[in-house]
């Protein structure tokens, strides 16, 4: 405030600095400030998750089920009705934290009791996590309440993966354009209940409706009133500048008319990938989840989506494809029918399968006839030694699907993660995301990807 006075400002923009100018809109306004854009009384009914639930209720926009957190056991209550896994969702944080996907009972109340401490000042609210559902990014401009432009973009990994971590396809390749519709048409709800101008971006996901499949069902889980770090991004491959046309909203310029840059056609691709730097972050589990990890990002165009997706992930950590006849050491759910289907391809495609896990092998081999798997030792505790087993195997990639992070140190899935990060072998730990150069002479490596990305290895 004493900036604000002694350069006679005449107001101050609280959205485009990221989350902590949004934790401080109300008390500057109470303070004297003018607060340009959407007034900090709507900032708060967004960022407070329980305002923010009732108000899409309020104008019939769909989300997961959902209730506040008022004690251990109305969360225990609320999560055997619904189902559990159910998700913890803490208000006014930067990048999910202290969010977290919680699978079992035994871990709700440890769960619950960091969110809450995490945000003390503000409700927890606890809902229905949707396993298996896409999520749309939704970038917007708006002024008094009217979307002025707004982009749709989506990811490739489900829901689950922060969306700062997730990888971002602009245009959509695999969504409708009944959806895309659809996703405009919320955009405009959400815009004029809470009276937005200027920069906004929200999720949403798509999940199958078991009442008519031929119309997902579409939830909104989040909207942050401010500018997204995919804002750059969307601009440059719509070729709008959004934070332009909302500084003049913000400033109460004229701004041009609406206009839906979804319905320009274009005859090209981009791929928005994360940036993360575990080998800078000693002991960090390479685990993607609710909340962000990643430290930045490189975006690139290509004539189709493969191209602009190769182009991004060699960009980002320049991945090597693990060559055939080689190995690949194999983790994560056996509940879930990824691991199943990798293990599967790769197989009949000449590579030699390793676990460390006996209950992995057994329940690969088990479900997959004619599939071998090898259990290898694995020193938790010797890096010196698990180097040396790398090596001996000549593991070549590791690929580890795991549901969620490692409890502790010497858990076997993180070991995996950490020293293939440690010792420079390529990673994978989301099944969406498999990558290989996409070139004529290739052949499929996995279709366990996204709808219309396919990854290819060489022939042999």
């Amino acid at each position: 405030m004493d900036i604000y006075e002694m350069e006679s400002a005449s107001g101050v923009v609280v959205s485009v600095g990221g989350q902590l100018p949004q934790n401080i809109a109300l008390k500057l306004k109470q303070a004297g400030a003018k607060v340009l854009g959407t007034a900090p009384e709507m900032i708060d009914s967004a960022e407070d998750r329980y305002k923010f639930s009732k108000i899409l209720d309020s104008v019939g926009v769909d989300q997961p089920a959902w209730k506040e957190l008022s004690s251990i056991d109305a969360a225990r209550k609320f999560a055997d009705q619904v189902g559990y896994p159910v998700l913890v969702r803490p208000s006014y944080v930067l990048s999910g934290a202290a969010m977290s996907v919680i699978h079992d009972s035994s871990t709700l109340s440890d769960q619950l009791s960091n969110a809450a401490a995490v945000s003390p000042d503000h409700p927890v609210v606890i809902t229905k996590f949707i396993q298996g559902a896409r999520e749309i990014d939704v970038d917007g401009v708006a002024m008094n309440g009217e979307l002025l432009i707004h982009a749709v973009s989506e990811h490739v990994e489900n829901a689950g993966v922060h969306s700062g971590d997730a990888t971002l396809v602009l245009p959509p390749v695999t969504l409708e354009q009944s959806i895309v519709e659809r996703v405009k048409v919320i955009a405009e709800k959400v815009a004029k209940a809470l009276q937005i101008t200027g920069p906004f971006n929200m999720q949403i996901i798509k999940a199958e409706n078991p009442a008519d499949p031929s119309s997902p069902l579409l939830k909104v889980i989040e909207c942050n009133l401010r500018a997204s770090r995919s804002f750059p991004f969307v601009s440059k491959v719509l070729g709008t500048n959004f934070i332009d046309v909302a500084t003049k909203a913000l400033v109460g310029k004229e701004v041009p008319e609406p206009i839906d840059l979804m319905k320009v056609p274009r005859d090209y691709t981009a791929v928005k990938i994360a940036q993360f730097s575990w080998t800078r972050l000693a002991g960090a589990d390479p685990y993607l989840g609710v909340e962000m990890a990643s430290t930045g990002e490189v975006a690139c165009f290509g004539k189709d989506v493969r191209e602009a997706y190769w182009t991004a992930i060699q960009s980002t950590q320049n991945f090597r494809i693990p060559q055939p006849g080689n190995g690949i050491l194999l983790g994560g759910d056996i509940t879930k029918p990824e691991l199943f289907i990798v293990a599967r391809i790769l197989s009949d495609l000449g590579y030699n399968l390793f676990a460390v896990s006996s209950d992995v092998k057994s329940a690969l081999e088990k479900q997959l006839e004619g599939v071998s798997i090898e259990t290898i030792e694995f020193p938790k505790t010797d890096k010196r030694k698990l180097r040396e087993v790398f090596q001996k195997y000549n593991i070549d990639a590791v690929i580890n699907l795991a549901s969620e992070r490692g409890k502790t140190q010497l858990d076997e899935d993180y070991v995996m993660r950490r020293n293939s990060v440690d010792f420079n072998i390529p990673l994978v730990n989301d099944a969406k995301v498999i990558p290989a150069p996409i070139l004529e002479d290739f052949v499929l490596w996995t279709t366990l990807t996204y709808d219309s990305v396919r990854f290819y290895l060489p022939k042999h």
